[in-house]
């Protein structure tokens, strides 16, 4: 099969799986309410962390088996994992019961480390940069587009009754994946004459220690997702004459910055000077961050807005080149189930810290918090290229751990 073949039916299963699994966390507080007949509605906030949780706790195994296994049953079993989970949470009948679904859909989904790992047993080097930030750019349009489609579904439907519907996404998906070639079989296949894509890879000069990209990782998506749970209040609060669609368009807008910006930046970040881009990029989010914090005024907020946009599309692509210069056909299943994990530890911690700093700082204090985490990991990165700058790093192996 070509690989274009096998790039776009793994992209178009992950996104079908993403809208479904993004498209219905918003609605949680509507489904206790009215599905449930629940009055706890501090549930939604919980219910909300508790499929990003068991993801954390679980990616890490799943990887590990993916490597043991093969990475092409491994994402068979993500997406049938995830269909399961959502035909089991249209059959509850408390709220109980829902917080229990939830927690499966944490355990057995991983779609996306799942297709991440896949795809680097089929491309290497700057293809896989780019293609991990297409996968990336997949899940920013199913949070883009996903509540949007799940409102207008949700009138006039039961709302558990969705998650029935939902549940077709990840079996449509489970079928695409069914007829891909494994993809170490696909590589040796390849291998006699490899297209001239696929030899262009990113500098190995800059690789770092894996321990050292996830912290990272985490640390990038805790400064970020700080900012989107209370982004509407604030907005709200700050723009008080805004109508009323205006607040979520302009959460929104750093997302569809990402889409609009990922394929033609890519094309010329992500091969090298990895550890630059990143501190440039995470300079330009910290001055984002503190300008959002502090703007009064609406035009101001929508060109910070698009800068945390750019920005987080620029740290995105040098954090996948560092990923794709330690990452081989024989650790993508480790390397992307603990890239995973740290991703949702991340959003976790970032979630919680979220509603302690927002109910005792007030609503500009995740702004500040995560600027202050990016200014002192942008502090660590330049540390870091000193000393491989003076030699005295020790470029690690890329199938360690």
């Amino acid at each position: 099969m070509n690989t274009r073949h096998i790039v776009a039916a793994t992209l178009a299963g992950h996104f079908a799986a993403a809208f479904a699994a993004l498209g219905m966390p918003p609605f949680y507080d509507r489904i206790l309410r009215e599905a449930l007949g629940s009055d706890a509605t501090y549930l939604a906030g919980w219910f909300f962390v508790i499929p990003t949780l068991l993801a954390a706790l679980s990616s890490p195994w799943w990887g590990a088996l993916a490597d043991r296994w093969g990475k092409k049953r491994l994402l068979l079993r993500a997406h049938l994992g995830l269909a399961a989970s959502f035909w089991l949470t249209s059959l509850v009948d408390t709220a109980w019961e829902f917080g229990a679904a939830l927690a499966l859909q944490g355990v057995l989904g991983g779609t996306f480390a799942a297709s991440n790992a896949y795809l680097a047993t089929v491309v290497s080097g700057h293809r896989l940069t780019r293609l991990l930030t297409l996968m990336q750019g997949s899940a920013r349009a199913a949070l883009f587009v996903g509540p949007a489609l799940m409102g207008l579904l949700a009138h006039g439907t039961e709302s558990l009754l969705i998650y029935r519907y939902l549940a077709l996404l990840p079996l449509v998906s489970a079928l695409l994946v069914w007829w891909l070639p494994s993809g170490e079989a696909h590589r040796v296949a390849s291998s006699a004459t490899p297209p001239p894509q696929l030899t262009n890879s990113v500098a190995t000069d800059e690789a770092i220690p894996p321990f050292h990209l996830y912290l990272l990782q985490f640390a990038f998506i805790f400064a970020t997702v700080i900012t989107f749970p209370y982004f509407v209040a604030y907005s709200e609060h700050t723009f008080v004459h805004l109508p009323a669609a205006a607040p979520g368009l302009l959460f929104g807008l750093p997302h569809l910055t990402y889409l609009l910006c990922a394929l033609p930046m890519s094309r010329y970040l992500g091969r090298q000077r990895l550890l630059v881009t990143l501190i440039i990029s995470q300079a330009l989010l910290i001055a984002a961050l503190l300008g959002q914090a502090w703007s009064s005024d609406l035009t101001a907020m929508i060109c910070w807005r698009i800068a945390m946009g750019v920005a987080m599309t620029a740290s995105y692509i040098a954090l996948h080149g560092l990923v794709a210069a330690i990452t081989n056909a024989g650790n993508a299943g480790r390397r992307f189930g603990k890239l995973e994990g740290s991703t949702k530890w991340g959003a976790v911690a970032a979630g919680l810290v979220a509603g302690v700093a927002a109910t005792h700082w007030g609503l500009q204090a995740p702004f500040l918090i995560g600027a202050i985490t990016l200014g002192i990991t942008s502090t660590q990165l330049f540390l870091l290229m000193s000393r491989q700058c003076r030699g005295t790093f020790k470029q690690p192996a890329r199938t360690t751990d």
